[in-house]
């Protein structure tokens, strides 16, 4: 059985989404690496699964229909999960993203008010804050880009 999954993080317009694929047999664990690769964390924070008034940080499986994934319990980055659909696999059971819109922001910009800033600074090279903000990011950041085909190259490396 495959799970059809939305991601969708919170708070943050333009969404930021991904919609994948998984197993249903896939323990919070590896959920928890999954969603750190689509959606382009780096896993340098802790993080949490909450499940209605429960919370979760060690492996269960999970037959729920919605739950939240919070990732940097400082910046407090927080991630809708809904189930939109299960089938029956054909072949192996795979983990693979099918779709998703717009990067991840960038670790430790201090959650949706500090991404809302970085965004602000980036978008307009006469800002007095632009060149701290691009230098701080140390690399180009496009908050509209968003590849299909990288985010699955690295699920691959899960198997």
């Amino acid at each position: 059985m495959i799970y059809e999954l939305k991601v969708q993080l919170q708070g943050v317009e333009p969404p930021i989404w991904r919609n994948i694929r998984v197993p249903s047999k896939t323990h919070l664990s590896k959920l928890h690496r999954i969603l750190q690769l689509v959606m382009g964390w780096t896993d340098s924070h802790l993080h949490l699964f909450q499940v209605g008034d429960k919370l979760y940080g060690e492996p269960s499986t999970a037959g729920i229909r919605s739950f939240v994934y919070e990732y940097d319990l400082g910046d407090s980055w927080r991630h809708d999960i809904t189930l939109v659909g299960a089938a029956q696999a054909e072949g192996k059971e795979e983990t693979v993203c099918i779709a998703g819109a717009r990067a991840c922001p960038p670790e430790d910009c201090g959650g949706i008010p500090g991404y809302c800033d970085l965004l602000e600074k980036i978008s307009d090279p006469q800002h007095e804050g632009y060149e701290d903000m691009v230098e701080w990011l140390g690399r180009k950041y496009d908050p509209e880009e968003f590849d299909l085909a990288e985010v699955n190259r690295a699920l691959r490396s899960l198997r």
